[in-house]
């Protein structure tokens, strides 16, 4: 059975890897993967119980619900011309610039609200600054890599730390004093890099906005920008309704879409806003990627099936066996986690590697609380991502928001994002292994 469902893995991630060769939609391939792979192990074990099944479902659409609120109201502070606003004070006087500017932007809001709202946003601004799409997949890439980077040293910047942070695995300053310095590592790598790999030539004018936002933001632009106030104020509202309720994000993200929608009902009614202009929230709602949330969903289930047969637990706990070295072992569950969702991988990982002991003690102290492994994990589960396009939620939604092929990012980006996450592991090293021997 572990055969045939790793088969199966394999050949369905080929398929999408190929998404662009094939001119089908990578999220079919997820789709069926993923009914093929839980076919198998029902048929092979005649246990899965419905419980789990939904268990696993309900962690799936916890992420899903996420993600469609958020791009709701990101395209819905865009019909509304708000990102013209912002776009218009960016100044810089060449790509170069313009692309280490945004990049530090995507990383340290990243950290504040989480890497995939955070790409969201900064690639619906990037569409109004270039033109060239070519470019954009560029540009794209790199601030995937920032977005990951930015998130992987603040306990709320993405799932897994919050997972390690809630597990009582690390703790928030320590956290921060710990991966500040090697987040910004593995992004100033890669981004010099690609610096070089730009023109230094002036920022073209920004993009035509579509034209029910031009209409919007001249026959009401104080809307426009109450709107983009106001949707910016929600996104930033659920990192902070996480820590105060304890509640999972979607549902503050939920709760903000629901009341930017409210207030733009309210103000479409009172100032009397043509239809026409597509101003209300269910019209942006039509046009969010709906593809994208399938291949979510599609992949996740996949990942989740091979989680319900304890492949990734076996593959953690084989690791540990055969390895046997915090930084080799987090190494590669970083370089995994660029193939299957991070999320299991990691908590396969907090299961297998909690309370460790044995008869050395100091390999042992690794482990617990603020140990170096748990701070290991959290940088390489979070800029592991980077490795692919679909290695993180920051990629597969730039992804789908831009169409950048799988085989372009493999070969442009994946190179220089490695030599970033190698840059960031040897300065953790350095600072906690070689320099206290000394």
């Amino acid at each position: 059975m572990v055969i045939a469902l790793v088969t199966i893995f394999v050949i369905g991630y080929l398929l999408i890897t190929l998404e662009h060769t094939l001119k089908i939609n990578k999220s079919t391939f997820a789709l069926i993967m993923c009914g093929v792979l839980w076919s198998i192990y029902s048929l092979c074990t005649h246990d899965v119980k419905e419980e789990a099944l939904l268990t696993f479902l309900g962690e799936t659409c916890e992420i899903l619900m996420f993600l469609i609120a958020a791009m709701t109201i990101v395209e819905h502070i865009d019909r509304y011309g708000g990102f013209s606003f912002i776009t218009e004070h960016i100044h810089a006087k060449n790509k170069r610039r313009m692309l280490w500017i945004l990049s530090i932007t995507t990383f340290f809001m990243s950290a504040v609200l989480d890497n995939m709202t955070t790409t969201i946003i900064m690639i619906m601004m990037l569409r109004r600054l270039l033109p060239d799409q070519k470019e954009r997949w560029l540009f794209a890439g790199v601030l995937v890599i920032a977005a990951n980077s930015g998130g992987a040293w603040s306990p709320i910047g993405d799932v897994t730390t919050i997972m390690l942070w809630m597990a009582d695995k690390v703790t928030a300053l320590s956290l921060i004093d710990n991966l500040l310095l090697p987040s910004i590592v593995s992004m100033i790598v890669p981004l010099a890099i690609a610096t070089h790999w730009i023109k230094k030539e002036p920022m073209p004018k920004p993009m035509a906005r579509r034209e029910e936002a031009i209409m919007m933001s001249q026959e009401h632009p104080h809307i426009s920008k109450a709107i983009l106030i106001l949707g910016v104020a929600g996104l930033l509202f659920v990192p902070i309704f996480k820590t105060v309720t304890h509640l999972p994000p979607y549902m503050g993200m939920m709760m903000s879409l629901g009341i930017i929608w409210l207030v733009t009902e309210i103000l479409i009614t009172r100032y009397k806003i043509d239809p026409k202009l597509g101003g209300r929230v269910s019209q942006a709602m039509r046009h969010i990627d709906m593809s994208s949330i399938l291949f979510f969903l599609g992949i996740l289930m996949s990942v989740s099936a091979l989680q319900q047969a304890g492949i990734l637990h076996n593959v953690a706990g084989a690791l540990n066996d055969s390895i046997h070295e915090p930084v080799s072992i987090a190494g590669l569950i970083g370089v995994l986690s660029s193939i299957v969702d991070n999320v299991p991988l990691v908590a396969a990982c907090i299961k297998m590697f909690t309370g460790m002991t044995g008869a050395d003690p100091s390999y042992a102290a690794y482990f617990f609380e603020d140990g170096l492994f748990w701070h290991l994990l959290t940088f390489t589960a979070g800029v592991g991502g980077s490795l692919l396009i679909i290695g993180s939620a920051a990629g597969v939604v730039a992804m789908g928001i831009e169409k950048i092929p799988f085989f372009w990012y493999f070969k442009k980006i994946t190179f220089i994002a490695f030599l970033g996450y190698l840059a960031g592991i040897a300065l953790i090293w350095l600072e906690n292994i070689l320099l206290p021997s000394l």
